[in-house]
């Protein structure tokens, strides 16, 4: 399947979803609402199979916080990327996705310990590498009064 089929495919078992062609992998955007249907579609789907996650990337786009799921098929060999974001930036949550691909456990507290977004129904959401004491450091506003991260 190209990436023309995928995004055809996608569209049809992401209704309502935005996507994007035109760079390495075909891109779907949902509301978090969206999110974990949006997953179990592609994950389930014998078109698509996408049985393993490959990474979790938390993201600060100024004004929303975010993830970016690359997912990949094993059988069929091909990737797609799935995007979703909250505006909330004092209370940001996400469902997990951890029941669908258990590598998502880690992933997920890395982006909580970053970037404070909380996953709703993860099984031991704790900080991974920082103590209580710190912030939120890969976000846009955090500060960093004595320059730790080099900027």
């Amino acid at each position: 399947m190209d990436n023309t089929q995928l995004a055809a495919t996608a569209a049809l078992l992401a209704p309502g979803s935005g996507i994007a062609q035109g760079k390495q992998f075909v891109e779907i955007t949902v509301t978090p609402e969206l999110l974990v249907s949006t997953a179990t579609a592609l994950k389930q789907s014998s078109e698509t199979l996408f049985d393993m996650l490959v990474c979790i990337t938390g993201m600060d786009w100024g004004t929303e916080l975010g993830t970016v799921y690359h997912l990949r098929s094993t059988a069929f060999n091909h990737m797609i990327v799935l995007k979703t974001k909250v505006s909330d930036r004092k209370n940001p949550e996400l469902d997990s996705l951890c029941s669908l691909w258990p590598a998502a456990d880690f992933h997920e507290r890395e982006v909580y310990d970053l970037l404070g977004i909380k996953f709703r129904g993860h099984p031991d959401l704790r900080r991974l590498f920082l103590d209580s004491t710190w912030g939120y450091p890969l976000r846009k506003d955090y500060k960093d009064d004595i320059n730790i991260l080099g900027r």
